[in-house]
């Protein structure tokens, strides 16, 4: 039934993009808009009353933010979407790289009790495998209106330590008007300054037997970004500078060299451009609640707001193979796509990922991980003025345009 609903969305799409003679630009909300309709692919749409701010999401994509704008059909793109995957479809029964600026994932990836390597096989890539649940299923639409929408799923997954367990899920994702984002983000948006933003409730309920815990393994919301690189975007992340500890972890792939990340003044910046394939992570107590990405030449300040629980360190390792500690991993993450080993490049993208703490839940009991995005565009000036009062200090956003 669920197969017969998505196919007679998708052609209600289909017949509204065809009774629109307007075409749009490739790098439009618009295009991107008509893109997933011409593909088949059914969205729902959260829309400000004026129709500026819109945010597009795809339940078949267990309830994805694809792309969202601040100024309408015509207005800029921010999430980076993979045409190419899209247009192919379900392809691929390893993962299915459709891109969107938010999805839903769990944790942890690697280690002793990940989702996407079987029991006893060697944590490599050709053993990885993203579970359906969260690539190629469906999540229900329990409800939609133009400002919100939410969406449920229930699964029953094995870890690599062979424990079963059964989750529930519900998502939900919520557009803010101008006065909740100058609430939450505690300014006042300058006239010239365009937002869109949105709020998602990430909510996984144990609806087994047995009790979640460290011995069993415990699985951790975990939300992925994925946004176009350009050579002037920077990514700022704040850190507690009362941390005991290293402050970020940068050799996921190898050090990452000084003209690419710089750690000064309570801020971790790191240079985004798509050209060299490199991940950082920020571990509990040095990882604050917010992070930010500017892009000064087109006039984009991009912050995400989450939820850190106070005196929870108990963050899932997603570390490939053997690991020291299972539960020091990382609160939030930032990826620059680049040239594989083989000279693949996936995208290019780059992505900013948050998650919540393993969540140690008795039967019945759930975990919420909450997370606020805000796109503002406008001029420079202003949104470099915006960040240093949302941040409450300065932020040198322009790190790495003098060659430091």
């Amino acid at each position: 039934m669920r197969r017969h609903v998505t196919i007679i969305l998708a052609g209600l799409l289909l017949l509204g993009a065809a009774a629109c003679d307007k075409s749009y630009d490739m790098g439009t909300y618009g295009y991107d808009k008509d893109f997933f309709a011409a593909n088949g692919v059914g969205t729902l749409e959260l829309t400000s009353p004026d129709g500026q701010a819109r945010v597009l999401l795809v339940p078949a994509y267990q309830g994805r933010v694809m792309t969202s704008t601040t100024r309408g059909l015509g207005g800029p793109t921010f999430g980076w979407i993979n045409h190419k995957a899209v247009a192919e479809g379900f392809a691929n029964p390893q993962f299915n790289p459709f891109g969107g600026e938010e999805r839903f994932w769990i944790g942890p990836e690697g280690g002793p009790f990940s989702w996407y390597f079987k029991p006893g096989v060697e944590q490599v890539y050709a053993n990885w495998d993203v579970p359906a649940f969260i690539d190629s299923e469906p999540f229900e639409v329990e409800s939609s209106s133009e400002s919100e929408a939410v969406f449920t799923k229930e699964a029953t997954l094995t870890n690599a330590s062979g424990v079963e367990f059964s989750i529930g899920v519900r998502r939900s994702v919520r557009l803010l008007d101008r006065s909740e984002v100058e609430k939450v983000l505690g300014i006042e948006l300058p006239e010239g300054v365009a937002p869109v933003a949105y709020r998602t409730a990430n909510t996984i309920k144990n609806l087994g037997a047995g009790t979640w815990n460290k011995e069993t393994g415990m699985p951790s919301v975990w939300l992925l970004g994925m946004y176009p690189p350009t050579p002037s975007t920077v990514v700022f992340i704040p850190y507690n500078q009362t941390f005991e500890g290293k402050v970020v972890k940068d050799d996921y792939f190898g050090s990452v060299p000084a003209d690419r990340l710089e750690v000064k003044d309570g801020f971790v910046y790191f240079r985004i451009d798509g050209k060299y394939r490199a991940k950082i992570g920020l571990p509990s107590g040095s990882a604050k609640d917010l992070c930010g990405s500017f892009d000064p030449k087109a006039g984009v300040l991009n912050i995400l707001k989450y939820t850190i629980p106070q005196g929870v360190n108990d963050y899932v390792n997603s570390q490939w193979g053997p690991q020291e500690n299972n539960f020091g991993g990382d609160v939030i993450n930032s990826y620059n796509d680049g040239p594989t080993e083989t000279g693949v490049v996936m995208g290019p993208f780059y992505e900013i990922e948050t998650s919540s703490p393993g969540a140690a839940l008795a039967p019945g009991e759930s975990l919420t991980h909450t997370q606020f995005t805000f796109h503002l565009e406008g001029p420079a000036e202003e949104l470099e003025k915006l960040a240093g009062k949302v941040f409450g200090t300065s932020v040198k956003l322009d790190t790495f345009e003098s060659g430091n």
